[in-house]
């Protein structure tokens, strides 16, 4: 069963089509990632499928739903982290909980009844009674998770959930959401970070100017899209060693910053001619989902 169906989906502000002709299908029990640089229409696409704002064509379906016709009804059996947490700072963690619960219909009895096991699960259980301001980020974000189950979804919307967190909540963050995936929740999830997608979704799809231009599981864009070797190199003269040899011992070299880029199919020769280069640094590593996304949107900044 499907959990989201996007058909031909379309989104116009003046003359920017900022969605323009996606489809998508979630099944059940899967995350799907959404990746994309600034300005892609990923945040768009995600409150056209919440039923926030009103697509201009194309068909939305949420857990067998007409959207935006009977938003509402969807919503009830939804979670959603947004980008920026949003937590009541007036409120306690628990009141912050128990709150957001009555949103829902939910009787404060069956809210109270949750609140242990959403606090335990956010690590949160001995701050029940804090004040959102003496949380670090960590915490906030883990209680904004928490506070997206409160009504046990079937379906959850994650927007960018670890952006402008440290390394140690991030991880933190990406085992509790594996034990959803586990409990056979279904996740969608909008990302920058490519590692974080690699690690969570099944499938990803890559939105650039409001169009899916690649869509599978991360390994097998990988395997469609780039070469699985690549040598990173920098330092003094890198991209006049890349002109002179690089680019007559790799498939392709890619110039971002200071730093050149050389992929192949065999690297051995590339890391036998640099060895000897002390004026050169080097990594060599395989071929990941973020060297997808640059080949497929560019290197170029985004604004």
């Amino acid at each position: 069963m499907a959990h989201l169906r996007v058909s031909d989906l379309r989104k116009r502000y003046g003359d920017i089509e900022v969605v323009a002709g996606v489809d998508l299908e979630l099944r059940a029990g899967e995350c799907f990632g959404l990746l994309g640089p600034n300005g892609a229409g990923k945040t768009t696409t995600l409150r056209l499928c919440l039923g926030l704002i009103e697509p201009d064509g194309g068909d939305i379906e949420v857990l067998g739903l007409p959207v935006p016709a009977k938003a509402r009804e969807a919503r009830c059996r939804i979670g959603v982290v947004p980008q920026s947490d949003n937590l009541d700072p007036d409120f306690t963690v628990e009141e912050n909980l128990l709150v957001y619960g009555r949103y829902f219909g939910l009787a404060e009895a069956a809210v109270r009844a949750r609140i242990p096991a959403l606090l335990e699960f956010a690590g949160l259980g001995a701050r029940s009674n804090s004040r959102i301001q003496t949380l670090s980020g960590g915490m906030k974000r883990r209680l904004t998770l928490a506070r997206a189950l409160v009504n046990d979804p079937d379906l959850i919307f994650l927007d960018e959930p670890t952006t402008g967190l440290d390394p140690q909540a991030r991880h933190l963050i990406w085992e509790r959401l594996r034990s959803l995936l586990n409990q056979g929740k279904t996740i969608f999830l909008t990302t920058h970070f490519m590692d974080e997608a690699e690690r969570l979704a099944h499938r990803v799809a890559i939105l650039d100017r409001g169009r899916i231009i690649a869509l599978g599981a991360p390994r097998e864009l990988v395997a469609r899209h780039i070469e699985p070797q690549v040598v990173e190199v920098f330092g003094d003269g890198a991209e006049r060693w890349a002109a002179e040899f690089g680019q007559k011992l790799a498939q392709r070299c890619e110039k971002a910053g200071e730093t050149v880029f050389c992929y192949a199919h065999d690297t051995a020769a590339l890391v036998q001619d640099l060895e000897p280069r002390e004026e050169l640094r080097y990594v060599h590593r395989h071929a990941n989902l973020e060297d997808v996304f640059l080949k497929l949107t560019g290197r170029e900044l985004r604004d």
